[in-house]
Protein backbone atom coordinates (compact mmCIF):
# COMPACT_ATOMS: atom_id res chain seq x y z
CA UNK A 1 0.00 0.00 0.00
CA UNK A 2 1.26 3.63 -0.84
CA UNK A 3 2.25 5.74 1.84
CA UNK A 4 -0.09 8.53 2.07
CA UNK A 5 1.59 12.30 1.83
CA UNK A 6 -0.43 15.30 3.37
CA UNK A 7 0.96 18.63 3.21
CA UNK A 8 -0.05 19.54 6.70
CA UNK A 9 0.95 23.43 6.10
CA UNK A 10 -1.19 23.50 3.19
CA UNK A 11 -4.36 22.20 5.34
CA UNK A 12 -3.65 25.42 7.52
CA UNK A 13 -4.50 27.65 4.94
CA UNK A 14 -8.50 27.52 5.57
CA UNK A 15 -9.86 25.81 8.78
CA UNK A 16 -9.83 22.28 8.46
CA UNK A 17 -12.47 20.32 9.79
CA UNK A 18 -10.86 19.13 13.11
CA UNK A 19 -10.03 22.95 14.06
CA UNK A 20 -13.15 24.33 16.04
CA UNK A 21 -11.60 26.84 17.14
CA UNK A 22 -11.84 25.70 20.53
CA UNK A 23 -10.22 22.98 23.11
CA UNK A 24 -12.05 19.65 22.09
CA UNK A 25 -14.30 19.07 25.07
CA UNK A 26 -12.67 15.73 25.89
CA UNK A 27 -9.58 17.46 27.15
CA UNK A 28 -11.84 20.27 28.71
CA UNK A 29 -13.03 16.88 30.62
CA UNK A 30 -10.17 15.43 31.82
CA UNK A 31 -9.38 18.88 33.28
CA UNK A 32 -12.34 19.39 35.08
CA UNK A 33 -12.25 15.40 36.53
CA UNK A 34 -8.39 15.85 38.10
CA UNK A 35 -7.26 13.06 35.39
CA UNK A 36 -5.01 15.91 33.98
CA UNK A 37 -2.92 18.21 36.76
CA UNK A 38 -0.92 21.41 36.51
CA UNK A 39 2.80 20.73 35.42
CA UNK A 40 4.70 20.00 32.27
CA UNK A 41 2.75 19.17 29.39
CA UNK A 42 3.57 18.03 25.86
CA UNK A 43 0.60 18.34 23.14
CA UNK A 44 1.64 16.33 19.99
CA UNK A 45 0.45 17.67 17.20
CA UNK A 46 -0.80 20.73 18.26
CA UNK A 47 -2.16 22.74 15.19
CA UNK A 48 -2.76 26.07 16.09
CA UNK A 49 -3.07 25.56 20.06
CA UNK A 50 -6.35 25.13 21.15
CA UNK A 51 -5.77 21.87 23.51
CA UNK A 52 -2.11 23.49 24.45
CA UNK A 53 -4.01 26.88 25.67
CA UNK A 54 -6.47 25.01 27.54
CA UNK A 55 -3.94 23.36 29.56
CA UNK A 56 -1.69 26.52 30.19
CA UNK A 57 -4.92 28.31 31.64
CA UNK A 58 -5.10 25.39 34.14
CA UNK A 59 -1.37 26.14 35.30
CA UNK A 60 0.04 23.32 32.91
CA UNK A 61 3.51 24.77 31.68
CA UNK A 62 3.03 23.66 28.09
CA UNK A 63 4.97 22.43 25.28
CA UNK A 64 3.27 22.03 21.11
CA UNK A 65 5.16 20.34 18.50
CA UNK A 66 3.50 20.21 15.23
CA UNK A 67 5.15 20.32 11.87
CA UNK A 68 2.47 23.12 10.43
CA UNK A 69 4.61 26.28 10.43
CA UNK A 70 1.20 28.26 10.03
CA UNK A 71 -1.00 26.36 12.10
CA UNK A 72 2.54 27.25 15.09
CA UNK A 73 2.42 31.09 14.25
CA UNK A 74 -1.30 31.11 15.42
CA UNK A 75 -0.81 28.94 17.98
CA UNK A 76 2.01 31.54 19.41
CA UNK A 77 0.16 34.07 18.84
CA UNK A 78 -2.71 33.12 21.16
CA UNK A 79 -0.60 32.16 23.55
CA UNK A 80 1.30 35.56 23.63
CA UNK A 81 -2.05 37.26 23.49
CA UNK A 82 -3.26 35.14 27.23
CA UNK A 83 0.26 35.61 28.76
CA UNK A 84 0.35 32.46 29.11
CA UNK A 85 3.10 29.34 29.64
CA UNK A 86 3.36 28.10 26.36
CA UNK A 87 5.74 27.77 23.68
CA UNK A 88 5.85 26.14 20.30
CA UNK A 89 8.17 23.90 18.09
CA UNK A 90 7.95 23.15 14.41
CA UNK A 91 9.09 19.17 14.13
CA UNK A 92 8.05 15.56 13.64
CA UNK A 93 6.30 13.71 16.45
CA UNK A 94 8.56 11.05 15.21
CA UNK A 95 11.88 12.69 16.56
CA UNK A 96 10.94 14.01 20.30
CA UNK A 97 14.60 12.85 21.09
CA UNK A 98 16.01 15.74 18.70
CA UNK A 99 13.57 18.30 20.92
CA UNK A 100 13.57 17.24 24.69
CA UNK A 101 15.41 15.18 27.20
CA UNK A 102 14.14 11.84 28.68
CA UNK A 103 11.41 12.27 31.26
CA UNK A 104 11.03 16.22 30.28
CA UNK A 105 6.83 15.98 31.09
CA UNK A 106 4.31 14.66 33.38
CA UNK A 107 1.75 15.01 30.97
CA UNK A 108 1.55 14.36 27.09
CA UNK A 109 -1.69 14.53 25.17
CA UNK A 110 -2.39 13.51 21.28
CA UNK A 111 -5.90 14.85 19.58
CA UNK A 112 -6.42 13.12 16.36
CA UNK A 113 -2.56 12.86 15.34
CA UNK A 114 -2.48 9.45 16.05
CA UNK A 115 -5.03 8.05 13.52
CA UNK A 116 -3.23 9.65 10.71
CA UNK A 117 0.10 7.59 11.12
CA UNK A 118 0.98 4.70 9.13
CA UNK A 119 1.90 0.97 10.53
CA UNK A 120 5.06 1.73 10.72
CA UNK A 121 4.96 4.63 12.31
CA UNK A 122 3.15 3.78 15.63
CA UNK A 123 5.55 1.96 17.51
CA UNK A 124 8.31 4.71 16.68
CA UNK A 125 5.65 6.91 18.00
CA UNK A 126 4.74 5.28 21.22
CA UNK A 127 8.54 4.73 22.01
CA UNK A 128 9.15 8.58 21.41
CA UNK A 129 6.12 9.50 23.86
CA UNK A 130 7.53 7.22 26.58
CA UNK A 131 10.85 8.25 26.72
CA UNK A 132 9.94 12.57 27.01
CA UNK A 133 7.63 11.38 29.82
CA UNK A 134 8.64 11.09 33.48
CA UNK A 135 8.12 7.74 35.32
CA UNK A 136 4.32 7.27 36.11
CA UNK A 137 3.89 10.02 33.76
CA UNK A 138 0.77 10.47 31.97
CA UNK A 139 -0.49 9.82 28.41
CA UNK A 140 -4.19 10.55 26.69
CA UNK A 141 -4.72 10.00 23.19
CA UNK A 142 -8.01 10.58 21.52
CA UNK A 143 -7.97 8.79 17.79
CA UNK A 144 -11.12 7.82 15.56
CA UNK A 145 -13.28 5.46 15.93
CA UNK A 146 -13.54 1.93 14.02
CA UNK A 147 -17.36 3.03 15.16
CA UNK A 148 -17.29 5.64 12.92
CA UNK A 149 -19.72 4.94 10.03
CA UNK A 150 -18.53 5.99 6.68
CA UNK A 151 -15.31 6.23 5.26
CA UNK A 152 -14.93 10.16 5.76
CA UNK A 153 -12.47 11.58 7.15
CA UNK A 154 -9.46 9.79 8.90
CA UNK A 155 -8.37 6.13 9.18
CA UNK A 156 -10.15 4.18 11.77
CA UNK A 157 -8.63 3.07 14.46
CA UNK A 158 -9.91 -0.42 16.70
CA UNK A 159 -8.99 -0.65 20.31
CA UNK A 160 -6.55 -4.01 19.36
CA UNK A 161 -4.86 -1.68 17.62
CA UNK A 162 -4.66 1.10 20.11
CA UNK A 163 -3.51 -2.12 23.27
CA UNK A 164 -1.30 -3.74 20.62
CA UNK A 165 0.92 -0.13 20.31
CA UNK A 166 1.12 1.11 24.00
CA UNK A 167 0.49 -1.81 26.01
CA UNK A 168 4.32 -2.94 26.67
CA UNK A 169 4.75 0.80 27.23
CA UNK A 170 1.94 1.88 29.22
CA UNK A 171 -0.14 0.76 31.73
CA UNK A 172 -3.35 1.15 29.78
CA UNK A 173 -5.97 2.60 32.85
CA UNK A 174 -9.05 2.59 29.98
CA UNK A 175 -9.71 2.81 26.46
CA UNK A 176 -13.02 4.19 26.28
CA UNK A 177 -15.94 5.45 24.08
CA UNK A 178 -15.62 9.10 22.93
CA UNK A 179 -16.30 11.93 20.79
CA UNK A 180 -14.51 14.34 18.24
CA UNK A 181 -16.08 17.92 17.94
CA UNK A 182 -15.87 18.46 14.43
CA UNK A 183 -16.47 21.01 11.38
CA UNK A 184 -18.07 18.65 9.16
CA UNK A 185 -21.88 17.95 8.72
CA UNK A 186 -23.18 16.59 12.05
CA UNK A 187 -20.66 17.87 13.75
CA UNK A 188 -19.61 14.89 16.48
CA UNK A 189 -17.46 11.60 14.98
CA UNK A 190 -16.78 8.65 16.69
CA UNK A 191 -13.66 8.23 18.75
CA UNK A 192 -11.54 6.47 21.53
CA UNK A 193 -10.13 7.95 24.33
CA UNK A 194 -6.98 5.81 25.73
CA UNK A 195 -5.47 7.08 28.91
CA UNK A 196 -2.10 5.37 29.81
CA UNK A 197 0.37 6.15 32.52
CA UNK A 198 4.21 5.37 31.88
CA UNK A 199 5.42 2.44 32.64
CA UNK A 200 9.02 1.49 33.53
CA UNK A 201 10.23 -1.27 31.22
CA UNK A 202 10.58 -0.74 27.74
CA UNK A 203 10.24 -3.49 25.43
Amino acid sequence: MARTIIDWNEAYTGTPPWDIGRPQPVFEALLRDGEIRPGRALDVGCGRGANSILLAKAGCTVTGIDVAPDALADARARAEASRLKASFIQGSVLELDRFFPEGAFDTGIDCGLFHVMEDDERPVYARHVHRVLRRGGSYFMMCFSDKQPGTEGPRRVSKSEIEGTFSGLFRINYIREAAFETRLEGGKRQAYLLSGTKAFCIR
